[in-house]
């Protein structure tokens, strides 16, 4: 019903041409591992860094991706973007709340995943289409994060290339999204779903302070204070909390 733009699927993802520079196979049994090891470490932390938590890992092991964000939908039907990971992303949710429109919607409303593999004139979202041509992307992806009674969620991948997203991209964000699921859920039960965004200013500020002083990127500085938080045996929030106010990093590694 969606032409050639829209690729709605389930359990067959479709395949476009493999994107050069893929870091990760979705059938390594390392990968899988792994992902069961940060759902756990998901399992131990507050709400408010479980959001932060999944778009960090879907970053960082699910080929093609360039922004991504969380969507939670209401029951007012407004699109709330959470931990977007860029500017870019958390206006370009706003515009599909806006327009009512766009494969983040689409994934909530209708399907498991969603991909957009190119964004052109003949897309069935033409005014979200356009808007994100003007931002830069060029393609997307979207996985249905949960089904509530009160709530919807998505998780959103944005690429500045067309077709960026290939086979290993759906079946690795398909994993992630269903270990992501879970912890949605617990935090809608919880009530504190919403609540768990406003503590992400923290966060930042902590990883800021780690990026000055050791000269590194973003998602590394993230692995520090989730290493920290590890070895310490504290919430990371709690590590964050104390860097920010001390300049001290609980339970960094000796030397």
């Amino acid at each position: 019903m969606h032409g050639n733009q829209v690729e709605a699927t389930d359990d067959h993802p479709t395949e476009p041409s493999p994107a050069e520079g893929a870091d990760y196979d979705a059938d390594s049994p390392a990968l899988t591992a792994e992902i069961g090891e940060w759902a756990r470490s998901m399992a131990q932390e507050s709400d408010d860094l479980v959001l932060e938590m999944m778009v960090q890992e879907a970053l960082r092991v699910i080929p093609g991706v360039d922004y991504a964000s969380l969507s939670i939908v209401g029951r007012d039907r407004r699109i709330r973007s959470c931990a977007p990971s860029h500017p870019i992303p958390e206006r370009l949710d706003a515009v599909q709340s806006e327009l009512q429109e766009g494969p983040c919607l689409e994934s909530i409303r209708q399907e498991r995943i969603v991909r957009a593999p190119v964004f052109d004139e003949s897309s069935p979202w033409p005014g979200f289409a356009a808007r994100a041509l003007d931002e830069g992307v060029r393609s997307m992806l979207a996985f249905q994060l949960f089904v509530e009674v009160d709530s919807l969620g998505a998780l959103n991948l944005y690429s500045v290339e067309p077709r960026a997203f290939t086979r290993d991209s759906e079946e690795i964000g398909s994993a992630l999204a269903a270990h992501a699921s879970l912890a949605l859920a617990y935090s809608q039960r919880q009530g504190q779903l919403f609540e768990a965004v406003s503590s992400r200013d923290l966060i930042g500020q902590a990883k800021g302070i780690l990026m000055e002083r050791h000269k590194i990127g973003e998602h590394d500085a993230f692995r520090v204070l989730a290493a920290a938080s590890s070895r310490s045996n504290r919430k990371l929030h709690s590590i964050a909390e104390e860097l920010v106010t001390t300049g001290i990093l609980p339970g960094a590694a000796a030397g």
